[in-house]
């Protein structure tokens, strides 16, 4: 599920292209980032760090930007083959932080449950910056119910495991062949029913725990008003 990715810092890095001709570049279209953070900063693909290498060749030769894009429209990047099409539109895509803050959590609980292998980011570069589907915000909450539930760490991973499966199969369900959906799928199943199994243990354990600290808590009371009309010892103070 993870794919490779650049931020506008790294591919500069990487090309030896100043950020504000990669602006440049993007601005006139020759340069397609797949896709935008939630702050709206650009991120590429591996394959672009060919493709800025190129760009500097035709520039260097002389050709303008408007030929550039010309010739690129009409024979395509060196590899690919005339007629590529552009990325497609991605969905929203949330940095570590604003993952963090959307589920509730700290970042460093986000960095820890990676650690664990409980979350893998979609996008990753090599210099560490790690993107998430918004799909994530409600996976994290999921992990920190499962905490409180008591569920162990291979316990949670199972279930994060299984809600990414269902993820990546929702999004492109052709990128799997039919016997592999069909035991992912299965396999979904199977987990739904057990979480089910378990749900409804934790729910009649949390009802006879609701009755009990009802009771007692009235039975706490009564005998806290109970104490309080006892008359005080000599030298006590009264704690009622």
């Amino acid at each position: 599920m993870e794919k490779e990715i650049m931020t506008k810092a790294e591919l500069a890095e990487k090309t030896g292209v100043e950020a504000i001709e990669l602006d440049l570049w993007t601005k006139a279209k020759i340069l397609r980032p797949v896709g935008f953070t939630d702050d709206k900063s650009p991120f590429y693909a591996a394959q672009d760090a060919g493709r800025v290498g190129h760009i500097r060749k035709l520039r260097e030769l002389g050709y303008g930007l408007e030929e550039i894009q010309k010739i690129v429209k009409k024979y395509g990047w060196p590899g690919t083959g005339k007629g590529e099409k552009p990325p497609a539109d991605k969905d929203k895509l949330l940095t570590v932080g604003l993952l963090a803050e959307k589920a509730g959590v700290s970042p460093r609980t986000i960095k820890h449950w990676e650690d664990v292998g409980i979350l893998d980011p979609d996008l990753r570069s090599e210099g560490g910056f790690r993107l998430y589907d918004e799909a994530y915000v409600f996976l994290c909450q999921l992990i920190r119910d499962l905490q409180l539930f008591g569920y162990s760490l291979e316990e949670i991973k199972a279930v994060s495991d299984s809600v990414r499966n269902f993820l990546a199969l929702e999004k492109d369900l052709a990128s799997f062949s039919r016997e592999e959906a069909g035991r992912k799928l299965d396999g979904l199943l199977a987990a739904v029913e057990s979480l089910n199994k378990k749900m409804r243990e934790l729910g009649e354990g949390i009802a006879r725990w609701k009755d009990l600290l009802k009771k007692k808590k009235k039975e706490i009371v009564g005998l806290k008003a109970k104490n309080s009309k006892r008359p005080a010892a000599a030298g006590e103070k009264d704690h009622a």
